[in-house]
């Protein structure tokens, strides 16, 4: 039995509405198949299948001497009429032909989750039978045709999400869909305002979800008038301006979703309490200000409450507490001020997610939030909590994920050995507190059995890389970044067998860089892709101002050392780190030459091996690092050619300052080819060439002057004969000659 979705996720909360229940219902109540079918709708069958390039493998099962009733995908009525043509998620290629609109019984058509292309043929939209067409999740594109509204079509259900549709929504074309329970258009490239026309077009209409397009201008009153909608999503848009008043006429409306635009504006409190039946209410990434209204307690059906990222300051109500149903409060990146213990959150047991990051709480942390047992994660990073952990954060059994960084919190020893109850945590980010304390070195610090993320950053600990890490068996990533840690790094990391992220940079740890580094087992894994539990990034992990990561996937492979005093040579068992995509050894006091070992890394994208003290050259081989966007040799003792190709014709000079005896085209210093000097032994090989175009050019000399030699000693004997004749000008004929012999 196949059903059809009306975008990527389930969304559960929505399905007791009655409107759009009739429809969902239409789709699993399938007929039972019958014997037999008609010619005409075989033929129109097969024509939608010749306009295929791909059929994923229907022409076995589509035969034309064979019933289509029987055929793969299609359903009948008893009487023989096709109903169903349900084909998702077959790998199909090609164009959706006008064919299967001559399907005079047909009501339900799937052909989500596939590779068709071309536009969506009108006969679809237009057909008097078809109740509900899904062709989702395809790369169908153009504009929605214009249809003319000359009767009411029965069509229930439109979902044409996630294609590569253009232009804009034409009036028309709604005129005469007067039976429209739920369209669902997002994730294409639809343009221009938001049709102010469904409501009046579509009376029945209960879901509309137009997120990820590039709608623009003020949200429609007239949406207002939709007294049945119970789902409007136009999320991640161009929209401006403010949430009409109108719009909370709308008071069925359970699902009400507008992240990721430019709406400003405050909540109003009196417009807020007309939406009795709301469950989600999704604000997040405007420029909405202004405080959370007292009203908002009188929501009791709230279940997910997002304000994140916007303007809004002041205290949060006490009323929220009324909110009994909230699963998910999300306020970060806001002004949000005050000391948290002014709500009660134990009145809030149904409470998974709470994330207050990024804003002004003071105080310390209200200790009603460990009465939320169903909690699963708690972000209070970047506020101004102060004062030491409680006990009673033990009570969260189901706590996953935990982030506390970069609050004013103490007592880091106390911290660890609270927090090692909570046995289901796999992601702890404490760092930016604990100032200047010791790292704890205490092998009591036991459990974190499942923990995979661990950050203790920017705390100025001082003390070693303590050994209880080396019990977290199935710890992945671990940051200790920018401390005063002391001391080398220990021969156990290497038991760490599945570490692929290591930041210990920015400390004062000293030695060779270990073997054990280059024996860690998913560095040596031919396997780049993080393999993270799912439940690590309950919460988006924020690194850096512009980037955040979601999954798991996004951390890459990483070694990073820098800013230490490593001293030593590089092992050359470096080259069996296959799967790192970044490696920094920048800022320390290595020396030797750089591994020709390291050409292996074949997935590397940084390299930085900075301000050393390198010598040599550099392996000409890295140009075959096709993957490297980013390579720093600078300030080093290297020399000779820098490699040419690949990669390397993108860096720029910065990547190799600081290195003198370098040469290559794009620096100052020119290799031999323009200026350098020769070497010693091509000078020798230039003095032998000299010495033996010397010899030739001289010998050639020699010969000459004796043919000059005789041909004076003939002229000599005509002369002295002419001599004896008295002739005065052979006089000056024997001068010439006299000192031409001399010479």
């Amino acid at each position: 039995m196949q059903t059809l979705h009306f975008s990527n996720k389930t969304y559960s909360k929505i399905l007791h509405i009655p409107s759009l229940g009739l429809a969902l219902v239409l789709l699993i109540c399938l007929a039972s198949p019958t014997s037999s079918c008609t010619e005409q709708e075989k033929g129109s069958l097969l024509q939608f299948l010749g306009g295929l390039s791909q059929d994923g493998g229907l022409a076995a099962s589509w035969q034309n001497g064979s019933d289509c009733c029987q055929w793969e995908g299609i359903t009948c009525s008893t009487d023989g009429i096709v109903t169903d043509v349900l084909l998702a998620s077959r790998s199909l290629q090609g164009h959706i032909t006008p064919s299967l609109g001559n399907l005079t019984g047909l009501l339900r058509l799937n052909l989500s989750n596939n590779l068709l292309s071309g536009g969506l043929p009108q006969e679809l939209v237009s057909s008097s039978s078809i109740l509900i067409v899904d062709v989702s999740f395809n790369r169908l594109g153009g504009d929605l045709h214009k249809l003319s509204p000359t009767h009411a079509r029965p069509l229930k259900v439109l979902n044409i999400s996630s294609n590569l549709f253009t232009g804009q929504f034409p009036s028309s074309t709604w005129q005469g869909m007067k039976n429209l329970v739920a369209f669902n258009a997002s994730n294409n490239s639809f343009t221009g305002q938001l049709p102010t026309h469904f409501c009046a077009s579509s009376p029945s209409l209960a879901v509309l979800e137009l997120c990820y397009n590039q709608f623009r201008g003020s949200i429609p009153p007239e949406l207002g008038s939709c007294y049945m909608l119970r789902v409007l999503k136009v999320g991640h848009n161009n929209l401006s301006g403010t949430l009409p008043d109108e719009l909370f006429n709308a008071t069925l409306l359970e699902y009400v979703s507008f992240p990721g635009n430019r709406l400003e504006g405050k909540l109003q409190g009196s417009h807020i309490v007309k939406l009795s039946n709301l469950g989600t209410l999704h604000l997040g990434e405007n420029n909405i200000s202004g405080e959370i209204p007292e009203s908002i307690g009188h929501l009791k059906r709230l279940e997910e409450l997002h304000l994140n990222n916007n303007l809004m300051y002041g205290e949060l109500p006490s009323s929220l507490i009324n909110c009994t149903n909230l699963i998910s409060i999300d306020f970060k990146n806001n002004n949000f001020s005050g000391e948290l213990a002014k709500v009660n959150f134990s009145n809030l047991p149904n409470l998974k997610s709470l994330d207050l990051m990024h804003n002004s709480f003071s105080g310390q942390i209200p200790e009603s939030i460990y009465s939320c047992s169903n909690l699963t994660a708690l972000r209070l990073s970047s506020n101004k909590f102060d004062g030491q952990l409680s006990e009673k954060i033990g009570n969260l059994k189901s706590l996953s994920f935990l982030s506390l960084a970069n609050n004013s919190l103490t007592n880091i020893t106390r911290a660890l050995h609270i927090l090692r109850s909570s046995k289901n945590l796999t992601t702890l980010l404490i760092g930016l507190n604990f100032v200047n304390e010791t790292m704890p070195d205490d092998d009591s610090i036991a459990g974190f059995e499942n923990l995979q993320v661990f950050s203790v950053e920017r705390c100025g600990l001082f003390g070693q890389m303590p050994r209880w890490i080396s019990k977290l068996e199935n710890l992945q990533i671990l940051m200790l970044s920018d401390n005063q840690l002391t001391g080398s790094i220990p021969a156990w990391i290497k038991t760490l067998s599945n570490l692929f992220y290591l930041d210990i940079s920015n400390n004062s740890l000293t030695g060779g860089v270990p073997k054990a580094l280059m024996d860690m087992p998913m560095l040596k894994s031919d396997n780049s892709e993080a393999h993270l539990d799912p439940r690590v990034f309950e919460l988006p992990v924020y690194i850096g101002p512009s980037r955040q990561y979601r999954v798991p996937i996004a951390f890459r492979n990483v070694l990073d050392l820098s800013n230490n005093k490593f001293t030593g040579e590089f092992p050359l068992e470096i080259g069996q780190l296959k799967s790192l995509l970044s490696l920094n050894f920048s800022f320390n006091h290595l020396t030797g030459q750089i591994p020709q070992s390291i050409c292996n890394l074949t997935n590397l994208q940084l390299l930085d091996l900075s301000s050393n003290n390198l010598t040599g050259g550099i392996p000409g081989a890295l140009n075959r690092l096709n993957f490297l966007s980013a390579f720093n040799i600078s300030n080093n003792g290297l020399e000779g050619p820098i490699p040419s190709g690949g990669q390397f014709n993108t860096f720029q000079n910065s990547s190799f300052i600081g290195n003198p005896k370098l040469c290559g085209s794009t620096l100052t210093h020119k290799c031999y080819s323009d200026s350098i000097p020769p070497s010693p032994r091509k000078k020798r090989d230039m003095k032998a060439i000299f010495a033996i175009a010397f010899g030739v050019f001289f010998g050639g000399i020699a010969i000459l002057l004796l043919l000059v030699r005789l041909l004076i000693s003939i002229q000599k004997k005509g002369f002295m004969a002419k001599h004896r004749r008295g002739s005065n000008e052979d006089v000056e004929a024997t001068s010439f000659y006299s000192s031409s012999e001399e010479t």
